[in-house]
């Protein structure tokens, strides 16, 4: 705990440096920080209540008060009553606070610009991912879009490792469980059939945060394997979403079957499968992972068949 706190601490200090949060003209704007995210947050919800703006930004009401009042005063800001409740006044920009927002707006845009142009295209990517990935695991899922995607180059290395360490982490699975991810991983993209089988990845704005694949068996027998989803990406429904597609998947290929085999103790997982209407037609206590666990085998009928 105390060596994440650590980190926390010192990259705020390295960011508020970096954006010159600290300063008193923020970007050459004549306004601090406070006010340009003021700005900022009136122009993207106007017409907007003061207590609105207070709640977005957890700002003490005094201080909003404040800057409230030198943003009409300086002609940035009209308040007029609402439509849907008179009593109410909310804050809309002139045409004066407009063209402060757009020139604030391109001087924010330009500032991040020039901190991108020394990066190459996958120190930017790395860097959007890491920074969408912080937001995320922080707590900030609204507005997220989720996108199923097939698997391109390095995704399913990524699969194994992931649920290596979160395996060991969740359930203190041996070593002998990342052999199996490596060898299962290895063996779908030697023997891989376009057309049978497939891998799919779950993103949240570009995010990878899950990710399954479905192989063929033989004898019109499809097998689901490798399921996971992030611990931070979790509740969102994108373990149904996921085995849904490989549902439709296969269906679509003419499977008979699809099959898998998961563990008792991967009670989400396991209700991801009920749901989706799998039964349970064998369990066997094993030593595979470490410590005795009881797996299990389940099966989907394509055909309709009960």
């Amino acid at each position: 705990m105390q060596q994440t706190i650590d980190a926390i601490r010192t990259f705020n200090r390295f960011y508020t440096r970096h954006i010159g949060a600290t300063e008193t003209d923020f970007l050459d704007s004549q306004m601090s920080l406070p006010e340009a995210r003021l700005l900022y947050e009136i122009a993207s919800h106007q017409p907007v209540i003061a207590s609105a703006l207070g709640a977005i930004l957890n700002m003490d009401a005094g201080q909003l008060s404040r800057l409230v009042a030198r943003f009409e005063t300086g002609g940035w800001i009209v308040r007029k009553p609402l439509e849907s409740d008179a009593r109410a006044r909310a804050i809309a920009l002139t045409e004066d606070g407009q063209a402060a927002y757009e020139d604030l707006d391109r001087r924010q845009a330009d500032a991040v610009q020039q901190g991108l142009d020394g990066l190459g295209i996958g120190d930017r990517r790395a860097l959007s991912q890491a920074l969408t990935t912080v937001r995320l695991i922080l707590g900030d899922g609204d507005n997220t879009r989720l996108a199923i995607r097939t698997f391109r180059p390095g995704d399913l290395p990524w699969i194994a490792a992931r649920q290596s360490v979160l395996y060991k982490d969740e359930h203190n699975w041996s070593g002998a469980f990342e052999i199996l991810e490596c060898e299962t991983v290895l063996a779908f993209l030697k023997n891989y059939r376009p057309g049978r089988e497939q891998c799919w990845i779950a993103e949240l704005d570009d995010v990878p945060v899950g990710g399954l694949f479905l192989t063929d068996e033989g004898d019109d027998i499809a097998r689901l394997r490798l399921l996971h989803v992030e611990p931070f990406a979790r509740k969102r429904g994108i373990g149904d979403a996921l085995v849904e597609r490989c549902i439709q998947f296969a269906g679509d290929c003419g499977y008979h079957e699809l099959i898998l085999w998961t563990q008792a103790v991967l009670e989400p997982a396991r209700r991801i499968y009920q749901r989706r209407g799998f039964i349970r037609f064998e369990q066997a206590t094993h030593h595979h992972f470490g410590e005795p666990i009881k797996g299990e085998m389940w099966r989907l009928d394509l055909r309709g068949a009960p």
